[in-house]
């Protein structure tokens, strides 16, 4: 077994080994490292090919799968096999995302509340596994490529990700066979890739604050970030943008254009996706050309530079507001923002160039290339991380993740392993039982999906919780970790303010081999942790629906069909059986049949009860 030193300080690794940078993007996915010779960043590409990965995967015959630009030829041929826009629902419920589903082309399952599963044939996939798919093929190429294992990396997000869809990218890399050393906001790393915040850009040492602008617009989203950068330390100060606005909408506006000014035969729908292909190429020609060309149908269409941007205008005016109220947040005007910075692929068009340059009244700062920025500050960071670079500032980190204990005996992470301390994390739970009056809070460290497998660090019981139906208390628990790395445990029930907490002294008494074999231990289990987890909550998932359709059943039983009570009671018991049988996706696949059978009369039934108590009302 490989021995690998750690400092428990900084979580970083001892001996000299490459750590990569990784920008897992919505539409391409790159990955970059510091040149070993020239000490500068590079995206790593094969001879002439290009640094950009398609973050698409297709599922083909015989388990085949694939991933790049394999795929993408997928995406006209076989849409419903064809899996984009992954980053789009890590860390989702369907409730966040079913306004947009219906511009996916595969299926998301639809329950509500719950974190939302691509159904491929009959097989479930979480956005964490399908994520981890991009990420093993970026880990293949870079090891090509470098002639080296890699096993270690920085993973970019966007500064509006929250904790779950940060610990999603994190499970993702895991499952790839990657150790997550950080996870950095992309505009961090794009501020880092032009140099800010190290010595090299300041007389002073890297402590001359800056305040910097990231204007980033993608191929499906945008965001714009306000950071303020003084002595090597990044504070984001407001972030605003649109998950859904992209060159995707430049491409679609000029096809809008072309089925105005033209006709075609058949339906519209199926010109929609080669005209799509022929609008990115336009709009790519019209970065450097006046009008563009080409054949469709045996006929000539065509668009001018001026038409382009009459028709791209008000979708570039949606990122200016974003701008405006970005800048509202922060408290700033614009004079005082010191830099802009651009990223993604979009910002090449000249147009938004002149009105971003235009709304800030500044020139932009565009001289790194804008797909490759992020990727770039990520390979910075992990040779920060790796201890080639000092003159930028490392707070002390976490040596390991700490969580919860969950139903099924899951570990729930509240702070990943090298989060920076001091740090804040807090979550909210509820009770599995009606009138449940007490709930065990146990706190584990570790990287393990199984809390068996992870440490166990204290445990209390926070009683006194008002009888109550099962999922109505709100129970908040919030790790605080402070500068000298005590941890703080506190549990709050909402609704009565019934409260409890604990202290944990620092380290938890492990010596550096402990922490080396918590983490060897979890990269070689990551795939069985990951499959034990995904099993464990489709039989969770599939406990709790049947205890809330069998109280449906005994409260409404008079209101229900003798058809829809047999129909339930054979999918109840089709259920059952499939918990023993530790099948995951025929769970699953059960689940979903009852759910099908029982929405309609649970929608019908609520729809009476709500006019039945509104009955003579006035709104």
């Amino acid at each position: 077994m490989a021995k690998i030193a750690i400092n428990i300080a900084t979580g970083s690794l001892q001996q000299q080994e490459i750590i990569v940078g990784i920008d897992l993007g919505t539409t391409n996915s790159l990955v970059a490292i510091i040149h070993p010779e020239s000490k500068k960043p590079v995206a790593l590409k094969e001879h002439n090919s290009s640094s950009l990965v398609p973050s698409v995967i297709h599922f083909g015959k015989n388990a085949n799968i694939t991933v790049g630009n394999e795929a993408k030829q997928y995406l006209v041929s076989d849409p419903a096999n064809t899996i984009f826009s992954v980053k789009r629902l890590m860390g989702k419920t369907y409730n966040d995302v079913k306004n947009n589903s219906a511009s996916l082309a595969y299926k998301i399952i639809d329950d509500e509340y719950k974190l939302v599963k691509v159904q491929v044939g009959n097989i479930f996939y979480s956005p964490v596994e399908l994520s981890s798919l991009i990420l093993k093929e970026l880990k293949k190429q870079a090891e090509h490529i470098l002639k080296t294992p890699v096993s270690k990396a920085v993973i970019t997000v966007p500064a509006y990700f929250n904790d779950a869809q940060r610990q999603a990218t994190r499970d993702a890399g895991k499952l790839a066979g990657l150790d997550v050393l950080r996870i950095i906001n992309e505009p961090t790393a794009a501020s880092l890739a032009y140099g800010f915040g190290t010595s090299s850009n300041s007389s002073k040492g890297g402590e001359q604050a800056k305040t910097i602008a990231v204007y980033d617009l993608g191929g499906g989203t945008f965001d714009i970030s306000i950071l303020n950068i003084n002595g090597g330390i990044f504070e984001v100060l407001s972030t605003n943008g649109d998950t859904y606005l992209g060159g995707d909408d430049f491409d679609a506006a000029v096809v809008d254009y072309w089925l105005t000014e033209n006709t075609f035969a058949g339906e519209i729908s199926t010109h929609r996706q080669i005209l799509r292909l022929k609008a990115e190429e336009a709009k790519k020609y019209l970065s450097s050309n006046e009008l563009f060309k080409t054949v469709y149908e045996e006929k000539e269409i065509s668009i001018s530079r001026e038409n382009f941007e009459a028709v791209i205008k008000p979708i570039v005016e949606r990122t200016i507001a974003s701008c405006k109220n970005a800048l509202k947040d922060a408290g700033l005007k614009k004079n005082e923002v010191d830099e802009i910075v651009m990223v993604g692929g979009s910002t090449r068009v000249p147009l938004v160039k002149e009105m971003v340059s235009a709304f800030f009244e500044k020139r932009l700062n565009d001289t790194v290339d804008p797909d490759e920025v992020v990727a770039l500050g990520a390979a910075i960071q992990a040779d920060i991380l790796a201890g080639n670079t000092t003159d930028m500032l490392l707070l002390d980190i976490t040596p390991l993740s700490l969580g919860l204990e969950t139903m099924g005996g899951l570990m729930d992470v509240l702070l990943p392993r090298n989060s920076k301390i001091p740090a804040r994390a807090s979550r909210q739970y509820t009770t599995y039982k009606d009138g449940q009056s007490g709930m065990k809070i146990a706190v584990y460290q570790g990287e393990r999906d199984m809390v068996k497998d992870n440490r166990r660090l204290a445990e209390f019981n926070l009683t006194g919780i008002p009888g109550m139906p099962a999922g109505m208390p709100k129970v908040e628990i919030s790790f605080l970790i402070n500068a000298d790395g005590i941890l703080v445990v506190n549990a709050k029930e909402l609704r009565s303010g019934v409260e409890q907490s604990i202290e944990v002294k620092p380290q938890y008494g492990l010596t550096d081999e402990d922490v080396e074999k918590m983490l060897l231990d979890s990269m070689e289990h990551a795939k069985e942790d990951m499959d034990l987890r995904a099993l464990t909550e489709a039989k969770t998932e599939g406990e709790q629906l049947l205890q809330t359709t069998e109280k449906f059943l005994q409260k409404n039983f008079d209101n229900l069909t003798r058809t829809e009570i047999s129909e339930t009671s054979l999918a109840m018991q089709a259920l059952q059986l499939s918990l023993d049988m530790n099948d995951k996706n025929l769970i699953q696949t059960k689940t979903e049949e009852l759910n099908d059978i029982s929405r309609p009369y649970a929608e019908r039934i609520m729809d009476y009860a709500v006019s039945k108590a509104m009955a003579g009302k006035k709104i």
